[in-house]
């Protein structure tokens, strides 16, 4: 081989010669999308990385899920491949549902169902904003019949529902199952609305409501005994087992990693769960997620519409519980303050702290956090109840 061949061989090798996909016999966007869609990934991704640091956008996740994006588009060398380092903690953490189950069970050692126990008809407005999980998947079912060309089948479907739970790790955990090359698309959706929620909720929160309900003040909750808190997640778990077994893993983990802290005899146990556990296993299923964020996976027009529909579901899920605490006022001697209602998404605590948020806004003496926590967990329940019957249906 002489020198000039060695350089044209040299050259090939590298990441700016193959940067463009110069194979494509595709035309029109989609051929422009297939030629230069590393580069326009990389973008995307240092997008979601300005997100997560600069605003400080669920940086927990978005931070390795956005660089996992950057590997997942790097040409080449096949990070993401099934022998890449991505590909194999995704098949080992993700393809196998693990990830999702131990991010539960830390997520259950760091949360108290004490203002649920407390308050349990506030479990209603939990369970009233998975009406946006429903929802967006009959939109989902429409934009079908609407434009056949998009092709969302009734399991891609469901899993872009489950965005509405604002949960990331049950929407990863259903996607995973049931439509695994929708992955990349709809786990930021999911994280992406979830780090918006000051954002998407308030006007939601105020156009649903007036001004003498926003300043509706609520009585202050009882105190919860430590025997309450320690049999709650273990009825919860049996009540999963009698009524909805494919939500077990989801419910169990959550179960498992509160009764760790509530219990008070395995504190190095829940301190794990809550600390280098969770952070572990946060780092290697952010940058596992993000391998699927490769052009040929992101760049479609289903993506678009998993993004639109995301928003439709988070919507829906804010408007249902707010509603539905209306409802409620009609037949409850104490009023509920229906802002309380928008926690019902699972977003903790953040939901709770934007209900709390306007609520002061029409009465600074309004403090509604630890009424809203009361929703907002069981909101995390009421994700995972909803991924159990859409496994259900779709298994």
């Amino acid at each position: 081989m002489n020198i000039q061949d060695s350089l044209i061989t040299l050259w090939n090798s590298t990441g700016l010669a193959n940067i463009v996909n110069h194979n494509v016999t595709a035309t029109g966007v989609e051929g422009f999308l297939q030629t230069y869609g590393a580069p326009i990934m990389i973008v995307v991704c240092l997008f979601l990385l300005w997100l997560g640091i600069k605003k400080e956008y669920e940086p927990l996740l978005l931070v390795p899920i956005a660089f996992g994006g950057l590997l997942a588009n790097i040409p080449v060398c096949d990070i993401a491949g099934p022998h890449g380092l991505l590909g194999i903690v995704y098949a080992a953490g993700i393809q196998s549902g693990l990830f999702p189950l131990f991010i539960f069970m830390g997520v259950g050692a760091m949360t108290d169902f004490g203002p649920l126990i407390a308050n349990p008809k506030t479990a209603l407005l939990g369970g009233a904003a998975q009406f946006g999980i429903f929802g967006a998947l009959l939109l989902a079912l429409v934009i079908t019949a609407i434009w056949p060309e998009v092709g969302f089948t009734m399991k891609q479907a469901a899993s872009i529902g489950i965005i509405g739970g604002a949960d990331g790790p049950t929407s990863i955990f259903v996607t995973t199952r049931l439509a695994p090359e929708l992955l990349g698309a709809i786990a930021v959706a999911a994280y992406s609305y979830m780090a918006l929620v000051p954002v998407i909720q308030p006007p939601i929160m105020k156009f649903f409501t007036t001004e003498e309900e926003r300043k509706i003040q609520m009585t202050q909750l009882r105190v919860v005994t430590k025997r309450e808190k320690i049999v709650f997640p273990i009825v919860v778990l049996l009540l999963c087992v009698i009524f909805l077994p494919d939500a077990c893993p989801l419910i169990g983990a959550l179960a498992f990693g509160n009764l760790c802290k509530e219990s008070g005899v395995v504190e190095r146990l829940s301190k794990t769960l809550q600390n280098e556990f969770i952070n572990i296993v946060t780092i290697l299923l952010g940058l596992s997620v993000g391998s699927k964020l490769s052009a040929h996976q992101f760049l479609t027009v289903q993506t678009l519409f998993i993004l639109i529909l995301g928003i439709c579901a988070f919507s829906i899920a804010t408007a249902a519980g707010v509603l539905f605490a209306k409802f409620m006022n009609l037949f409850c001697k104490e009023k509920i303050n229906p802002l309380i209602g928008s926690a019902g998404v699972s977003a903790v605590p953040m939901a709770a702290r934007v209900s709390n948020k306007v609520g002061l806004e029409a009465n600074n003496q309004n403090y509604l956090l630890m009424h809203a926590m009361g929703p907002n967990v069981s909101g995390v329940i009421g994700s995972a109840v909803a991924a159990g019957i859409l496994l259900a249906l779709c298994n």
